[in-house]
């Protein structure tokens, strides 16, 4: 046979398979759906009454939810098992997840520390070296915690002097950690164990004897976590001592939803205590140490800074007397203050770095130095100032993308970041602070990812109400714009956190498989400062849902793609979004995934933490909210009738977790299964091994994200070459 032969031997083999591929998944039947029971469940709102059928889905103890999850996971893995796909998008997932992945290092004492998964690992393993050029030795491997790699870290904490480890462990996804004390020099474990901890770190003290840390009342036998006794409290632990002895530090009985996070400042003459109550807006209270330790005698009582919660107060540095706050008190989009902790009186706060043109989101002080990170238009940069607030020049970064580290105490020469880009995996840098100069420390060799044969370009689109809203476009280079390129839309729009771009497997699969991947920097988030988030909470929520229409909208006319090759992605507060916008606009969209989404907006607060998301939300206690909440509420506005043809949605969720439970998903789904949406399939992948995400083992991570993409493939009938 002639070379020539053989080639079109191999290019009619391949027309073959993919033509089978293609009529397979053409062919795969619509799934009968499990049969979810009604009860008669009916709730009144300022008058107005609301249907609740599958109440009984919020116990995911029950036996009865028990047998839904399995009967749901057998119908979507049979489903999933059918896919041509299946196979040959989690082979490719698997090997773009293969390359090592390095954290940001810090350094403590004689000590520096970061975290690196070699590939597969289940967890990042912490390593520690002497100098950032040392081969380094483990300091902690969390994945001798568990036999199936479930154990994560939750946190840790190295002592000043470096030679010991507080670190917390989240089994199955959980929020709720345990934390313990290692011995760095030894690698073993000291006996201190702290229980009911949630929402916390460590904060050690200078002389190393202790450290302080949140965590809740362990509740009577029987009794609800929310209980009348279930709030945070700052403790103080010495080491060696029972937790039943740790000094309590702050609590307020009187307001329940306080809770507590702690900082010591570089000098070790005081702690920061930084209280929150969910949103974004938190207070700020100071304590004094006495000779690097703590006292609660000669300590007293914290000197509260702000408890008016109404804006921003994050301590950066305690330069002598005088305390430097990032705030965006009368300024929404971030300045730097200068506070005067001895003053005998009250005083003006002296603004030290002026509210500019672009969103202050960061600050640090390290060497001598103000580290000041700004977004501009969702893409990062840093300023450098003196610690009077003078100007002295910008970290130069290696492109347009998202920055994040700087952090150190005023003492050290050098800090670290990393840097990433929707087709740049996470890069690390030591930054010279004196010299402003950056130098590669870890550079990840990704041999199944080739950045060069793709591109990114930032766009900005018009909402409803005429807000431009940044865009952030990554595909093959030389896309042919005609309308027909398979695209996944992600965004989140939520609690003042910004998107920006960063390298992911999920997007660079999907961009290995010939899709057009897009970031949208949607309101709410954190992208243009507070003024921009605020702008998509509460009564103003729909900001949010428009904005990421209007980049759906956008797509398709400018020919990237068209409304059955869209497909949209977002998680938890971003799984809201997904679900809210279907409901909204099934048209648009070709599939939908929504990850552990937060779906039943009038019971959200009822549940676990959810009560701290009502800053964002609002409530429907109050009768304004309520009616804006059942606008959305992804549970209460599923479409239904001849007429409705909704995409095809597959629901993801971890019967473990304990932030957004499980019962948003499950009743989302009943109630979708239930309406007439059209053939399209409405699935729901359970989890039960794993919670909201964090510390989610590596084989869990792979088998979850290539099923969506996989699940968007088949959608989308896009064959996957094995």
């Amino acid at each position: 046979m002639t070379l020539q032969k053989k080639m079109a031997h191999k290019a009619l083999t391949l027309a073959v398979l993919t033509f089978l591929a293609l009529n397979q998944a053409q062919a795969q039947s619509a799934p009968t759906y499990p049969v979810s029971a009604k009860v008669e469940q009916t709730d009144s709102y300022h008058g107005t009454p609301v249907a609740d059928p599958y109440r009984w889905l919020e116990d995911d103890n029950s036996e009865q939810t028990k047998a839904w999850v399995k009967s749901q996971n057998q119908v979507t893995d049979a489903f999933l098992a059918a896919m041509p796909q299946r196979l040959p998008v989690r082979k490719l997932y698997t090997d773009l997840y293969n390359f090592e992945k390095f954290g940001i290092p810090f350094k403590e004492g004689a000590r520096y520390f970061w975290t690196r998964n070699n590939g597969l690992q289940q967890q990042a393993v912490l390593y520690t070296a002497k100098s950032p050029s040392d081969t380094p030795d483990i300091a902690l491997d969390p994945n001798t915690l568990s036999k199936d790699g479930t154990a994560a870290l939750g946190g840790y904490a190295a002592s000043r002097d470096g030679k010991l480890l507080a670190y917390g462990v989240a089994a199955a996804g959980s929020d709720w950690q345990t934390w313990k004390v290692r011995d760095l020099t030894t690698g073993r474990d000291l006996a201190d164990k702290l229980e009911w901890v949630k929402f916390s770190g460590a904060a050690w003290t200078p002389d190393g004897k202790g450290f302080f840390y949140s965590r809740y009342e362990e509740p009577a036998e029987g009794a609800s976590l929310t209980g009348a006794n279930y709030f945070q409290k700052l403790f103080y632990h010495r080491l060696g001592t029972p937790q039943s002895e740790d000094q309590l530090v702050a609590s307020n009985p009187s307001e329940k939803e306080w809770g507590f996070g702690s900082e010591v400042s570089d000098d070790g003459k005081a702690v920061f205590i930084t209280v929150w109550k969910g949103g974004e807006k938190n207070g700020l209270m100071v304590l004094p140490l006495v000779k690097g330790g703590y006292s609660a005698k000669a300590s007293g009582e914290p000197k509260a800074i702000s408890l008016a919660f109404d804006a921003q107060y994050v301590p950066v540095a305690l330069n002598g007397n005088t305390l430097i706050v990032k705030t965006d008190k009368d300024a929404p989009r971030g300045r730097l203050v200068a506070i005067d902790l001895k003053a005998s009186r009250k005083q003006p706060w002296k603004t030290l770095v002026a509210e500019g043109a672009d969103a202050m989101t960061g600050a640090s002080a390290v060497g001598g130095r103000l580290l000041l990170s700004y977004l501009r238009d969702a893409s990062t940069l840093v300023r450098i100032h003196d610690l009077k607030g003078k100007p002295q020049g910008e970290v130069q970064l290696p492109g347009v993308g998202t920055a994040s580290g700087f952090a150190g105490r005023t003492s050290d020469k050098e800090t670290f970041f990393s840097y990433t880009s929707l087709t740049t995996p996470t890069e690390t840098y030591r930054f010279d602070v004196a010299a402003n100069k950056a130098t590669l420390f870890k550079r990840p060799q990704t041999a199944f990812f080739d950045a060069e044969q793709f591109e990114t370009q930032r766009a900005f689109v018009t909402s409803k109400d005429g807000s431009r809203v940044p865009i952030f476009i990554a595909h093959k280079k030389g896309l042919l714009l005609d309308g027909n390129n398979p695209t996944l839309l992600y965004g989140y729009g939520g609690f003042n956190v910004p998107m920006t771009p960063s390298y992911g497997i999920t997007a660079a699969t999907w961009m290995k498989m010939g899709g057009v991947y897009v970031l949208a920097a949607i309101r709410g988030g954190g992208e243009y400062g507070s003024a921009w988030h605020e702008a998509g909470t509460k009564l103003k929520k729909q900001n949010v849902f428009d904005d990421f229409i209007a980049a759906g909208e956008w797509l398709i006319a400018n020919k990237y793609t068209q409304p059955a090759k869209l497909a949209i992605n977002g998680g938890s507060n971003g799984g809201l979004l997904v679900g809210a916008v279907v409901n909204q606009r099934p048209d648009l969209f070709g599939a939908a995934v929504p990850q552990v989404g937060v779906m039943d907006m009038l019971r959200y607060q009822k549940f676990t933490i959810g009560w701290a998301w009502e800053p964002d939300y609002g409530s429907s206690d109050k009768a304004d909210e309520f009616k804006a909440l059942l606008a959305y509420s992804p549970l209460h506005t599923i479409k239904s009738g001849a007429a409705v043809k909704y995409p095809a949605v597959m629901v993801t969720t971890g019967d473990h977790d304990d932030r957004v439970v499980p019962a948003h998903s499950f009743k989302y789904t009943a109630a979708l299964q239930a309406a007439d949406t059209g053939a399209a399939p409405k699935l729901i992948r359970i989890e039960t091994q794993a919670g909201h995400g964090a510390g989610k083992p590596t084989s869990k991570i792979i088998e979850e994200r290539a099923d969506m993409l996989s699940f968007i493939a088949n959608t989308f009938k896009m064959p996957v070459q094995p």
